[in-house]
């Protein structure tokens, strides 16, 4: 039993590290069956033909340029993504409703962040076990805002996202992304799983996890760089991933911007904060997006069928969002984060502005 034992974790390893070594052949090849898919079998309501499918051919950089942003960070893409086709879209194309918006925003995303997280999974820098506690706690207010989404009037929809992102700007503003990256003092992992640090065969590079009775993790990185924390903090967590998966629900964004403030106050390293919350956001996005897609004609609300998805807008901001969820985390480890998180704070500031006085025109 117990060889039978070892030899089936032996053989899940392999599966594992011969997945992640090659993830970038299976992360790209989603959005290409997804296109394929789309192409051939998704209701168009008798649209079709060249003119049609390449239409937003235009949305690839500007979903591209979004996702390696937002994914650097470590929020949301529909937290650009929504702003962005409710200001810019308008100026080139006929303005969509605010379902329809939320609906592209959450397919793009929920790729883009899957992406994205499968990276940070293969770099070393996810917590499983707190991604997976965080996910079973928020999912249910998740969906609950979804749905609740599909009675909001418009302007009332313009007033909570204008909400949600002054707050992810103040988070944004006063969040300290400079910890928690290593130092070349800290001791690197040998290539034989030397220095007392850990070194997972399921792992690539000299990537690892170990526990002591304390609780205490040590994280080895794939580059070798070590992050000690413990998992204290679940309550917190749980209270504030749980605030923002019902705006995550409602406006397509929320959960990652307020969550993952909560990581960080509970000491777990920065670099790790951000890939463990791509779990948790692209878990929640693709939750999200099958309510708002399936959802409306549970509940007799909007009739949010396929046939009514721009799906000639998708198949260029879903392959967009995969390539700059793989992008980021390189961009991570070379370019200055906090210079991005300011500018992104920044221009929250401005669209919750514009928000607010738009809200304001409709409901007064």
């Amino acid at each position: 039993m117990t060889s039978t034992s070892t030899e089936s974790k032996s053989s899940y390893a392999r599966i594992v590290s011969s997945f992640l070594k090659h993830q970038h052949f299976f992360v790209f090849t989603a959005p290409v069956l997804f296109v394929a898919l789309v192409y051939l079998f998704a209701p168009t309501d008798g649209a079709g033909g060249s003119g049609y499918w390449l239409e937003y051919w235009w949305l690839f950089p500007c979903f591209l340029l979004g996702a390696t942003i937002v994914n650097t960070v470590g929020i949301s893409g529909a937290a650009l993504f929504v702003p962005f086709l409710i200001f810019v879209y308008p100026l080139v194309a006929t303005p969509l409703d605010a379902p329809t918006i939320v609906k592209i925003g959450l397919i793009s995303e929920s790729f883009g962040l899957s992406s994205s997280a499968v990276a940070f999974v293969a770099h070393g820098l996810v917590d499983r076990r707190v991604g997976t506690a965080i996910v079973g706690g928020a999912l249910p207010l998740v969906v609950g805002g979804a749905f609740l989404s599909f009675f909001l009037p418009e302007p009332v929809f313009q007033l909570l996202l204008a909400v949600v992102l002054t707050l992810s700007a103040y988070l944004l503003f006063n969040l300290d992304l400079s910890h928690g990256h290593g130092s070349d003092d800290e001791p690197t992992a040998a290539a034989d799983g030397g220095s007392d640090l850990p070194n997972d065969d399921d792992k690539l590079g000299h990537a690892g996890v170990s526990v002591d009775d304390d609780g205490t993790v040590t994280r080895v990185d794939r580059s070798g760089t070590e992050y000690r924390y413990d998992r204290s903090g679940y309550l917190e967590r749980f209270g504030t991933y749980g605030f923002g998966g019902v705006f995550q629900g409602v406006a397509g964004f929320g959960i990652g911007e307020i969550g993952i403030v909560s990581m960080l106050r509970s000491k777990i390293p920065v670099r790790v904060a951000i890939g463990t919350n791509h779990i948790i956001v692209a878990t929640t996005a693709i939750a999200a997006s099958l309510t708002h897609v399936f959802g409306g004609g549970l509940v007799g609300a909007h009739q949010l069928d396929l046939a009514s998805t721009p799906w000639n807008m998708v198949v260029f901001t879903v392959p967009a969002t995969v390539t700059g969820g793989q992008i980021a985390p390189y961009v991570t480890s070379t370019f200055s984060t906090r210079t991005l998180k300011l500018f992104v704070a920044g221009l929250f500031v401005l669209i919750s502005t514009a928000l607010y006085v738009l809200a304001g025109q409709g409901l007064f």
